[in-house]
């Protein structure tokens, strides 16, 4: 089923379509004469943001992502949506940390570098191996891409972050902070910009992602009832990250001026929302395994399992913020599009 994900967030239009089209011409522009790197280009979020950059022409464009599979389809999809460019368009899947993406990069030259490549979840810290594989990839990687760039001439390198880098709770949160942290002091010249933001509706991984797939293999949705979020749609999010890569001044964190109660929501009523436009009824069970019970014996296709609980998962905020109050704030370049301007505050 196809979801109109911004009339799935009661939103009338892209958050950030005012800023973007007050700046169309600028931005069309630049994409039009520069050269681009993407890094984790067949995830969710490097998907929209290669999609945009791609309808515009770019001088040349080159994606990279350890995800074949996903790498193929991203490549179908720009073919039979938007045909081919004249600029330089190549796809490489290979890992950042490999000795062929160093032998690719020092051959080329970028004018911006996109990094969405990074371990998401807070999951990732629960054992030794997959906690020193998220560290490696959010902050090592980053940092050697800036080690390979330093005799380049780059206009922008970006890299994604995270609401959790904000007063983190968490080994992801603190891993993304400190990538942050560790971008600006060592950029000297290569001018460093980035992103918070908050959960990408639908994104490969995340939990609504999971709700098709729960409703795919005949399973309950299982939700936490007490955890509130912030959303933005795929779209939204390659809209702020272009914006900040053209219009972010070195060593700037860009976020969405969403940061207020009624825009938070919670996942259980995103689950309830979901099943209603599937057509189905919720059915709360007490346990989850009364939900698995219910799934496997309902006859009636009307109704869906629904086992809400309290997070257990450690670190988890009830709320996410985008910025502190140690943080100096410009909320007046952008309409819908905040900046940090001190990403790297005297108490660090």
């Amino acid at each position: 089923m196809k979801i109109d994900v911004e009339k799935f967030l009661n939103r009338k239009e892209n958050l950030f379509s005012k800023d973007f089209k007050i700046n169309e011409k600028l931005i069309n522009k630049e994409i039009k004469k520069s050269k681009f790197l993407i890094i984790g280009a067949a995830g969710s979020i490097g998907q929209a943001v290669t999609t945009e950059i791609f309808k515009k022409h770019p001088k040349k464009l080159h994606l990279v992502d350890i995800s074949e599979n996903n790498m193929v389809e991203l490549v179908r999809s720009l073919r039979s949506s938007s045909g081919y460019i004249s600029g330089e368009f190549k796809t490489f899947e290979i890992d950042v940390d490999s000795i062929e993406f160093e032998k690719l990069y020092k051959k080329q030259s970028y004018d911006y570098i996109f990094n969405f490549s990074a371990l998401k979840h807070v999951r990732s810290e629960k054992d030794p191996y997959t906690l020193m594989r998220l560290f490696k990839v959010n902050i090592l990687n980053p940092l050697k891409i800036i080690q390979l760039s330093k005799n380049k001439k780059i206009k922008k390198f970006f890299n994604v972050s995270t609401d959790k880098a904000s007063e983190p709770a968490n080994m992801m949160g603190a891993s993304k902070r400190l990538m942050e942290i560790s971008l600006i002091s060592k950029s000297r010249n290569i001018p460093v910009v980035l992103a918070r933001f908050a959960n990408v509706l639908f994104s490969d991984g995340s939990l609504l992602s999971g709700f098709k797939y729960r409703l795919e293999k005949n399973q309950p949705l299982s939700v936490p009832k007490d955890i509130k979020r912030y959303f933005i749609t795929s779209k939204e999010s390659a809209y702020l990250c272009i914006m900040t890569a053209i219009f972010g001044d070195k060593n700037q964190i860009f976020y969405p001026k969403i940061q207020n109660h009624k825009n938070l929501i919670s996942f259980s009523n995103l689950a309830i929302k979901f099943l209603k436009l599937n057509k189905l009824r919720p059915i709360f069970s007490k346990t989850e395994n009364s939900a698995r019970k219910f799934s496997k014996i309902n006859k009636n296709k009307n109704q869906w399992p629904c086992y809400l609980f309290s997070s257990d998962t450690t670190g988890e905020k009830e709320e996410e913020i985008f910025y502190s109050k140690n943080d100096k704030l410009n909320t007046t370049k952008f309409n819908d599009i905040g900046i940090i301007t001190n990403a790297i505050s005297k108490q660090e």
